[in-house]
């Protein structure tokens, strides 16, 4: 799988791109910013119970992170890469957080060898960009075995069906 992603001022662009065997397309989906601009016909805002699916999900806890750590175990990043570029209106503050955002990827880029990433102060006021690219392999052998695990749990099930109920 690649996932690419874009955002410079109020322009965004993006694409997944879903392969077998890193050569063959199954499914592309692209996102731009023109998109979503004339897109609200149809649109139905659902009220969720989130107390009602807290409830629902309490006793999956244990579960969901047994799954997410065998799931882990059956995804491997490629390559990584990220260039942000942030600023905000004091100059205390971008440079208290351009701190925090380098803190991080030099953790991330330890922990992940394939990965580039790195990050610009922009001091000529408030400013949010970034562009960046991942590759992805997922073998989806290894996360049978864990999903039929989860699926079997009465309390995952009565989850799932709470969430789609709404």
């Amino acid at each position: 799988m690649t996932v690419k992603w874009l955002k410079i001022n109020d322009e965004y662009d993006g694409c997944v791109k879903i392969l077998i065997l890193k050569k063959l397309t199954v499914y592309t989906y692209n996102l731009k910013s023109d998109d979503n601009k004339d897109d609200k016909s149809g649109e139905k805002d659902k009220k969720r119970d989130f107390k009602k699916l807290y409830e629902l999900a309490k006793p999956c806890f244990n579960d969901l992170k047994t799954f997410l750590k065998d799931a882990m175990n059956a995804i491997n990043i490629n390559r990584l890469e990220n260039h942000l570029v942030i600023g905000f209106s004091n100059f205390a503050k971008t440079g208290e957080y351009i701190g925090y955002v380098w803190a991080i990827s030099s953790i991330l880029t330890g922990i992940l060898p394939n990965s580039r990433l790195s990050a610009e102060p922009s001091f000529n006021g408030e400013v949010l960009n970034f562009k960046g690219q991942m590759n992805i392999d997922i073998y989806l052998l290894k996360l049978i075995i864990p999903t039929i695990k989860l699926i079997l749990k009465k309390e995952i099930r009565e989850l799932i069906k709470g969430v789609l109920n709404g």
